[in-house]
């Protein structure tokens, strides 16, 4: 195939069509669940109807005019290219971010190889002993995302399609308030949109991972637990009381040293995790909650977020 061309037709860099193609080569794709079966499918994956209906509406049956041959062969080989990956924990994006205002084809393309993905990962969790409820619960990340992706009106999706590339190879699990990325000595820490980060939830679930591991994934030896995020920046310290939830989050953790440019920009992370908008003005932004207004005016006073990194021991 002429990847140049098939690059062009999708709006998409050359170089990423040629990542695809080489990380996939010829290895197996997996088949898309039946499209009867994919509404009972979207509910278990916590899908709201509204985005529901347009993954129904999109679906890529054999005729679909919204189809072209090069988001076929992209579905097909994102698919394998994720497959091929099954068991790693490292980020892994499936492919190029699309001209989502195209249709809902292009909209929804990552969305759909999540889906054909699924029994393929549940297979993984089932050798490994994992319990269906912790399979779902950690799936079930689909739908929020998407959730946040339409509530940010679609700015979302191109950093939440790599990140779910993990739930689709079994490199991270939900286990209660926390989710818990396999790899390295240490399983890192990812706190979703799920409510507030109580002591006593936080703890419950590093307990359920200090159990679940080494029960399921007894060749890996952690012996910490790491996480990497804007909400480990000892600046919050200056706004939020002592006793809020995000700061005795924080001292559970030691700090790494700082260093500039060190992971994503913060300021961008925190208006997209505080906010779910990048696009908003500072002054138009609400300032309801302390965590809102620490935020804003941080950030007005010329300031920056840092991005910080810190483990502590199982």
């Amino acid at each position: 195939m002429d990847l140049d061309d098939t690059a062009a037709r999708l709006g998409a860099p050359v170089e990423e069509v040629e990542r695809v193609h080489r990380l996939a080569g010829d290895r197996p794709s997996a088949p898309l669940p039946a499209k009867a079966d994919a509404p009972a499918l979207l509910d278990r994956l916590a899908v709201r109807p509204e985005d529901a209906a347009e993954i129904l509406a999109g679906w890529p049956d054999p005729d679909s005019p919204l189809w072209t041959p090069e988001l076929r062969w992209l579905l097909d080989r994102s698919i394998a290219l994720v497959r091929a990956d099954l068991g790693g924990h490292d980020w892994l994006s499936p492919g190029p971010s699309l001209p989502r205002e195209r249709g809902l084809a292009w909209r929804h393309l990552y969305g759909y190889a999540y889906l054909a993905l699924v029994d393929v990962v549940r297979d993984y969790h089932r050798e490994h002993g994992i319990a269906d409820a912790v399979s779902w619960a950690t799936l079930a990340d689909l739908g929020r995302n998407l959730a946040i992706d339409r509530r940010m009106h679609r700015e979302g999706w191109p950093v939440m399609q790599g990140w779910l590339t993990l739930h689709a190879r079994g490199g991270l699990y939900e286990l209660g308030r926390l989710q818990h990325e396999r790899g390295g000595t240490a399983i890192g820490l990812h706190i979703p949109e799920a409510g507030p980060l109580s002591p006593s939830t936080i703890e419950a679930s590093l307990d359920e991972a200090r159990a679940f591991f080494p029960r399921h994934f007894p060749d890996e030896h952690y012996t910490a637990f790491s996480c990497g995020s804007w909400l480990l920046d000892p600046q919050l310290r200056e706004y939020l009381p002592e006793d809020s939830n995000i700061v005795r989050f924080q001292r559970r953790f030691t700090l790494e040293p700082y260093e500039e440019g060190d992971g994503p920009d913060a300021d961008v992370e925190v208006r997209r995790f505080v906010f779910r908008t990048l696009t908003t003005p500072l002054d138009e932004l609400p300032r309801r909650t302390v965590l809102e207004r620490a935020v804003v005016d941080h950030l007005r006073s010329g300031r920056h977020w840092h991005w910080r990194r810190g483990r502590f021991p199982i």
